[in-house]
């Protein structure tokens, strides 16, 4: 355990009392804190009782009182006030097992910590939790879970993720349904192992679990051209997208007419594989599983047109030439959107350029794969106008670096152009175009 105080957020109920930095958190109404969960759990009332040691090792009680449900207002040093779990799973599709060697190594850590799960969304196969883990989870009803699922044939699913514990990790899956937790599931598809009819039965028995089955997105495996002594594996094609997308929305539509939602969506991915349309802006609903590329396009369509309906048409764009970049899955989308701007303000010069994934190979469709090196090779001698326009999730989250560690900067001087990073939202992109 590390619950030790960093620092205290100014106006906060704790910042009221003699708590201090350096103080080390040992429990709350009596309640050991063990990490995060346990913390968050425990803080919830509106009067607590909280016991530690400060830096000397002298122990001392204090109370406070705040909302049901606020925050104390404690920023402790480790985010989780415990060790990270890592993954012990050696999944035949892990998209880590496929990067290239010389990166940093961050980008090689692999997490498999269902608390993050909760509390910032990452997808965890449960294959690494203990009984007295499985069991704490659901005395504290932490919900919803982000479970990696892929199959629930036990010895698939052993063989999928590469270790014995995968059929444990089913277990672990039923209980917190049965126990009232909610789900939300990825199947990441691997053409001749789990599509087809073992898609079919994994979708029937996620249905079968009942509404604590809150999502399920079924997404294409991804594979890189750096996948050497691993299992061979082969892409998904037009034909077998188009395929597993009727199978999912059939059963997406039974849900529909019997629980009156869908819970089950295919990534965009496979629809632009399969060359359909995507789905419209209803049927995906509240857009539960955007993490995993299920309507991201769809939205970002629709918050394009959204912002372009409510500007005026007598506004003046800025006239300046700009480009956009973006991955190869969207330029097309891309294209047709600022066509329809260019319409409505005649003044506007762009262009966009679709980016081909050298770096991790072709098949790699997405823009969020994209490099700085792969940037600058293709577009070093094109026509990028004042200014280039770069999505946020390119980048390293909350940094101006890209994969490849190449800087906004280095684009920048490489390209001989100013770079503006736009977020990964329609409105903000028009803004953008339209020298906002």
């Amino acid at each position: 355990m590390d619950a030790v105080i960093k620092s205290i957020v100014p106006d906060s109920p704790a910042a009221r009392t003699i708590i201090a930095p350096g103080d080390t958190l040992r429990r709350i109404n009596g309640g050991c804190v063990g990490d995060v969960l346990d913390y968050k759990y425990l803080i919830y009332d509106r009067e607590l009782i909280l016991e530690l040691d400060d830096a000397g090792g002298k122990m001392k009680l204090v109370r406070l009182r705040k909302p049901e449900g606020a925050d104390v207002g404690l920023v402790f040093g480790s985010f989780l006030m415990d060790k990270q779990r890592s993954c012990a799973n050696k999944c035949i599709f892990c998209f880590i097992d496929q990067l290239p060697d010389g990166m940093r190594e961050t980008l090689y850590y692999k997490d498999d910590d269902v608390r993050l799960s909760f509390l910032q969304g990452n997808y965890v196969t449960l294959t690494n939790l203990s009984a007295h883990d499985i069991a704490r989870i659901m005395r504290l009803q932490i919900s919803p879970i982000n479970v990696s699922v892929h199959t629930l044939d036990p010895k698939l699913r052993a063989f999928m993720l590469g270790t014995k514990r995968g059929a444990a990790g089913i277990k672990a899956l039923e209980s917190f349904v049965l126990s009232g937790i909610t789900l939300n599931c990825q199947i990441v598809c691997c053409p001749g192992i789990n599509d087809g009819e073992a898609l079919d039965r994994t979708i029937r028995r996620l249905y079968r679990l009942g509404p604590g089955i809150n999502s399920v997105s079924v997404v294409p495996v991804g594979l890189t051209r750096h996948r050497d002594g691993l299992t061979p594996l082969r892409p998904f094609d037009g034909d077998l997208a188009y395929k597993t997308v009727r199978r999912v929305e059939s059963f997406a539509r039974e849900c529909l007419k019997r629980r009156g939602k869908r819970v089950f969506f295919c990534a965009d991915e496979l629809y632009i594989k399969a060359r359909l349309k995507l789905p419209p802006h209803k049927a995906y609903e509240d857009y539960p599983q955007l993490e995993n590329g299920v309507g991201m396009m769809r939205l970002f369509i629709k918050q394009f047109l959204g912002e372009l309906n409510k500007r005026g048409a007598g506004i003046r764009a800025s006239g300046e030439p700009l480009s956009v970049v973006t991955g190869m899955a969207a330029g097309k989308h891309l294209s047709n959107l600022l066509k329809l701007a260019v319409d409505k303000y005649g003044t506007i010069k762009s262009n966009v350029y679709p980016v081909r994934n050298e770096f991790f190979g072709e098949s790699v469709t997405v823009s969020g794969l994209i490099t700085g090196g792969d940037i600058i090779t293709q577009l070093k001698d094109r026509d990028l106008g004042v200014r280039l326009l770069v999505p946020q999730n390119m980048l390293r989250r909350g940094e101006d670096v890209f994969l490849d560690d190449v800087t906004i900067p280095e684009l920048s001087a490489k390209l001989g152009v100013e770079v503006r990073i736009v977020n990964q939202d329609g409105a903000d992109l028009l803004n953008a175009i339209l020298g906002d």
